[in-house]
């Protein structure tokens, strides 16, 4: 029997109203009433209207009547609208999340203000005196009172429709994530009523569960769902080489799509576990052979246990919770499979690599990267015409074109000095061949250093983002050059393409401080300017007049020029010594110091190389050291205070991050004036070595047309004197000005350290290491969990102290005034 012909036995119990036409009336008003408020079209209402307006036409209500109406109708409209919004988003929104939910609305709460309705129908039916009174009448108010509780319930799931499709009436289902909506119900769930955070509740076990399955594809298999993958927050790297012959798929983290229970950390160790199980998959699928050379396991033993620790999970999931389950599925994984793929040898092998030749701890390499640069450009334009235009440009290589033959006979060059440095009785230098292997000198655009803002990878997006802007990539060659390392698999499971980009700005900006010490101190050997030494001419030319007159016109140009170049020398001097002293205090102090400690909290004990030597490495000292920097972990030096710990590849991963966020951060590289300042100064320095150059090269030409009359008709070498003196003058000055900009600014940054407070690393803001330090000092972090805590390196006011003795001493010299006394000879 149909519900309508209930309802119409239903009504024939009104008999007792005073006339049939009243009683008719109101049982079809009835019938309308509950018919519209399950979603059904009524003339009862006007359903074209947004106003909830009560019809005149079907029924003649009193102004009493039409205002209880008024919140019936209301509710017969959100259901309908909720009904049509779910169906909408149920069938076309890309996330599988944001469907779950719509379909435990319309399933579940709609179902049950359905339910709510056929319960009244049924107990008016049945003439409940709850509903029913004297003579068989249904009190209006009663009905409206017995819907009441739905109207704030509807309410609210009609905003939380609207959030997953922001506009209403559009055919577009965009705009809301999967996370979106779980940080939004979660947030409606600290609400002061209780039926509301029930629905809540409800609807977020929804979502976790849909988005669980999402994860427990990606944790077991390294595989993204099927479906709604777009919505997971790893996806694969479209910015990857397609030309790439690596079967490995690379995957990028978005943090728009992280819920916010998720910690980066837990975040990036879930990255590390799907990226490991791909590799493992690539390297079964890719060759036979390599799957008999240790990559076998056990997957599905493996997979059981990591079924377990996910299934031990309940909604709402715990941000803590989550976490230790994903540190246990990923040191199972470590101690199973990671130790054959990614071995701790192979990744002390890359870091080695990585600290030697980009962090200048060889300095021979970079001695020879600087000398073949420069020689390679003196090669390629010697003209004259070059020189003398670009007397006057900033740098003495602006205008220059350099091709990628140039660089990469540069890179091939310093690479044979460096085996020329070998004997034949000298063990073969592994890190050496490695590092030919791997290093790369290429050119970049002027973008290239501009690290995308977008988070391309978790591991160093917000340290790029964090690095000054200030560019240090055209110093070594006048286009703009990035020296990196071509990180293969597995090692892209440690490294990431920022960690890189990140080493590959410190390299510039140290390489740049040593190429302006090298180049300064090479000024000394041009012996023309540093001191005269003519040779006598003997008799009978010196015994008379005329050559009597010429000697001393000789020693009095002689002497004018060497004081002319006392303020020079002077100044050069100055600025040898502050680059000197900076480039030990970064070298010795932060590069060698943060390493060390480093490699003593790898090896779980007393780094076996405990002196810190703050000038540059050599090859002879690299391979005394080479045998013990590559000892296995069982042949470490042992030591009581310090314990023996076996850290897996994901921990290292997160303790290399924080090596490398407070190596930049101790080179001031986060800061916005100083290497600002520093790129200044050494702009202006190679303005002044290549002033200093030309001069020496004028200064010859005019001693040659004045002594042995070898004319240049083209060249007006005593104007182009007089011009390189005034330009000279003013370099001088600004190289002053630039080295006490420099030593300012070294002055406020200990002032704001020391001022403020503050440590001297703020690793807060740095991905998979600095904002996991409160989850890592959390006592869920598991046992297994050992942070690395970064050195702290000595303060500012350690190298302020070394340059203000200097300053003291003489060593930085006066500010003198510029020199304005030109003197030709005739």
């Amino acid at each position: 029997m149909c519900r309508y012909e209930l309802l119409g036995r239903g009504l024939l119990y009104w008999q007792r109203q005073k006339s049939k036409a009243n009683r008719d009336s109101l049982s079809r008003m009835l019938h309308e009433i509950l018919l519209s408020l399950s979603g059904q079209p009524s003339p009862l209402f006007n359903v074209h209207s947004e106003e909830d307006i009560i019809s005149e036409n079907a029924f003649p209500l009193a102004p009493p009547e039409k205002a209880l109406l008024a919140s019936l109708s209301r509710l017969s409209k959100l259901h309908a609208g909720l009904r049509k919004h779910t169906a909408l988003i149920s069938s076309s929104h890309p996330s599988v999340i944001c469907r779950a939910v719509a379909t435990n609305i319309s399933a579940q709460h709609l179902g049950n203000f359905q339910k709510k309705i056929l319960d009244v129908e049924k107990a008016v039916l049945a003439e409940d005196s709850a509903y029913v009174g004297g003579y068989g009448i249904v009190p209006l108010s009663t009905i409206v009172g017995e819907f009441s509780p739905w109207t704030r319930r509807l309410e609210w799931l009609w905003e939380v429709v609207h959030f997953i499709i922001p506009e209403q009436g559009t055919g577009s289902a965009q705009g809301c994530t999967g996370a979106a909506l779980i940080n939004y119900l979660r947030t409606e769930s600290q609400t002061g009523y209780v039926d509301l955070e029930e629905m809540a509740l409800h609807m977020i076990a929804t979502a976790e569960t849909a988005w669980m399955r999402q994860l427990s594809t990606w944790l077991l298999y390294g595989t993204l769902p099927v479906f709604g993958k777009e919505d997971f927050f790893i996806q694969e790297d479209k910015s990857s080489d397609p030309d790439s012959s690596s079967a490995v798929t690379q995957f990028v983290m978005q943090t728009n799509l992280l819920p916010q229970f998720v910690s980066l950390q837990t975040a990036s160790s879930i990255l590390f576990i799907g990226k490991t199980l791909n590799h493992i998959k690539a390297k079964r699928t890719s060759s036979i052979a390599e799957l008999s050379n240790g990559f076998s396991t056990s997957p599905v033993t493996l997979q059981g246990e990591h079924i377990k620790h996910l299934a031990s999970l309940e909604s709402p999931i715990s941000a803590s919770r989550l976490s230790n389950a994903i540190d246990s599925i990923r040191l199972s994984l470590s101690q199973s499979t990671l130790s054959k793929l990614l071995p701790l040898p192979k990744i002390l092998e890359i870091l080695a690599v990585l600290h030697d030749f980009l962090l200048l701890r060889r300095g021979e390499f970079a001695t020879a990267l600087v000398k073949n640069a420069d020689s390679r450009l003196l090669e390629r334009h010697r003209r004259p015409e070059l020189f003398s235009a670009r007397a006057n440009t900033h740098t003495g290589l602006e205008g220059l074109v350099v091709k990628e033959g140039d660089v990469l006979s540069t890179l091939t060059q310093s690479w044979t000095e460096l085996y020329s440095l070998q004997n034949e009785e000298d063990p073969a230098d592994e890190a050496l061949d490695l590092a030919k292997d791997l290093i790369r000198l290429s050119i970049s655009g002027k973008d290239n250093g501009q690290v995308a803002s977008s988070f391309s990878e978790l591991s160093g997006a917000d340290l790029t983002a964090e690095l000054s802007d200030v560019l240090f990539d055209d110093l070594l060659f006048p286009t703009p050059t990035s020296l990196s390392v071509e990180v293969r698999a597995p090692l892209d499971l440690f490294l990431s393409t920022s960690d890189i980009s990140v080493y590959s700005k410190i390299h510039s900006y140290l390489l740049g401080i040593r190429r302006a010490q090298i180049r300064i101190g090479d000024l000394w050997k041009h012996s023309f300017l540093r001191k005269s030494h003519p040779s006598p001419w003997g008799p009978p030319r010196s015994n008379s007049a005329f050559g009597q007159s010429k000697l001393a016109l000789g020693r009095q140009r002689d002497n004018i020029r060497i004081r002319q170049m006392r303020p020079i020398w002077a100044t050069g001097s100055a600025s040898l010594f502050v680059l000197s002293e900076i480039g030990s205090f970064f070298q010795g102090e932060i590069v060698n110091g943060c390493w060390q400690h480093f490699r003593e909290w790898i090896d779980g004990g007393i780094s076996i190389a405990s002196a810190t030597n703050s000038r540059p490495g050599t090859s002879s000292s690299f391979k005394n050291k080479h045998n013990e920097d590559f000892l296995d972990e069982a042949s470490a030096v042992d030591h009581p205070s310090y314990p023996t710990q076996r850290h897996d590849p994901e921990t290292l991963t997160v303790a290399h991050r924080r090596y490398l966020s407070s190596l930049v951060q101790s080179l001031f590289l986060t800061d916005e004036s100083f290497p600002s300042a520093l790129r200044s100064l050494l702009a202006v320095i190679d303005r002044f070595i290549a002033l200093i150059i030309r001069l020496e090269n004028v200064q010859r030409n005019m001693d040659l047309e004045t002594d042995e009359g070898v004319v240049d008709a083209l060249a007006d070498y005593p104007r182009e004197e007089r011009e390189l003196w005034e330009a000279l003058n003013d370099t001088r000055n600004e190289v002053e000005e630039g080295i006490q900009n420099v030593v300012a600014r070294l002055r406020d940054i200990d002032d704001s350290r020391s001022g403020e407070g503050r440590k001297m690393f703020g690793l807060a803001k740095y991905p998979g290491g600095n904002s996991a330090i409160d989850r890592l000092n959390d006592a869920s972090a598991g046992p297994h969990f050992c942070q690395y805590i970064p050195r702290k390196a000595a303060g500012v006011d350690w190298l302020l102290m070394k340059l203000d003795f200097g300053h003291a001493n003489g060593s930085m010299g006066p500010i003198a005034p510029a020199v304005s006394e030109f003197v030709v000879m005739d």
